[in-house]
């Protein structure tokens, strides 16, 4: 059987029922509005913790800009509370995605700034969550020009970063599926890269915290729960300057509640695929990549393909 996720799941909450009759649709909206959450991030493949990202903590030089577009297809099926008896509610997503990075030095290290602006088709179609990042490498990255750069061999590099989602995606509290969250969320993360001869191993945990949406599907507070995550990538790089990743995330929490009542939807996903970056000239390359759940308790489960092209230009470029 497949559902359509646009149905008005959530609407007996609203109507004058006995007040059992209530309180159980308001269970029932609880347990959905965890899942319908998940999948409403999905057009973002960066955002949250399900998103895999090699080489977010390597070197590069100060100065340059990046401006990266691409786009991501997804699809899959929605896991519900497992109390809950739905089932077969599959989706799938479109998402264009526009991304500027800066480098530049931080007290002698690299650093850099990004900002991400997607655009998602799901139901409706329509600016979706922006997200802000700035990442620091600590130690291993020093900060270097172009030319300078050219003589740097990476060993260990440890860094930190902060990642900002701002609510100024599409939403309708009208609605119980949007493009938008209406809430903030914050990521801070740490990221470990070691670099042995062509091949790199990174390791970077994270946690993502978010205020509540005090506006939700008719007047409602929707709070969730941190989401904790780690991912893991293993990069060989050739020497044209093509490199290939294995990628693979568990994260875990995002329990959510709706007017202080907590949902038993709490997350603990796995999710593996691959990267592959391909140069094209000295300004531009080509980046792919894929990737699917391998487990899921509730949230979402899904498979998707992206296509980014990446072209860049700054000092000694």
């Amino acid at each position: 059987m497949h559902r359509q996720i646009s149905a008005p799941v959530g609407a007996p909450v609203m109507g004058n029922r006995n007040r059992g009759g209530v309180k159980a649709s308001a269970v029932r909206l609880l347990s959905l509005c965890g899942a319908f959450g998940a999948i409403a991030l999905l057009g973002i493949t960066v955002a949250k913790a399900q998103d895999a990202e090699p080489r977010s903590y390597s070197n590069t030089p100060v100065g340059l800009n990046f401006l990266i577009a691409g786009a991501l297809y997804s699809q899959g099926k929605l896991a519900f509370d497992p109390n809950l008896s739905v089932a077969d509610a599959n989706f799938h997503s479109k998402t264009g995605l526009l991304v500027y990075v800066r480098s530049f030095d931080f007290a002698g290290q690299s650093a850099k700034f990004d900002v991400i602006v997607p655009a998602s088709s799901f139901s409706a179609s329509g600016p979706a969550i922006s997200r802000f990042r700035v990442s620091v490498n600590l130690i291993g990255a020093p900060a270097l020009s172009v030319k300078d750069f050219a003589n740097y061999r990476q060993d260990l590099i440890v860094g930190i970063s902060l990642q900002v989602s701002a609510p100024l995606g599409q939403y309708d509290s009208s609605k119980l599926l949007n493009l938008g969250n209406n809430r903030w969320s914050f990521k801070p993360e740490l990221g470990i890269s070691k670099a042995v001869g062509p091949w790199t191993f990174e390791l970077a945990p994270s946690v993502t915290f978010f205020t509540d949406n005090t506006d939700f599907f008719g007047g409602n507070n929707f709070a969730q729960a941190p989401f904790y995550a780690v991912q893991g990538h293993i990069l060989y790089t050739f020497q044209s300057g093509a490199w290939f990743a294995l990628d693979g995330v568990y994260f875990s929490g995002g329990r959510t509640s709706l007017n202080g009542v907590k949902s038993d939807n709490e997350q603990r996903n796995t999710r593996a695929g691959f990267t592959v970056a391909l140069p094209i000239d000295r300004q531009n390359s080509l980046k792919l990549s894929a990737s699917t759940g391998i487990t899921s308790r509730t949230g979402s489960e899904f498979t998707a393909v992206g296509v980014a092209w990446q072209y860049r230009w700054g000092d000694g470029y």
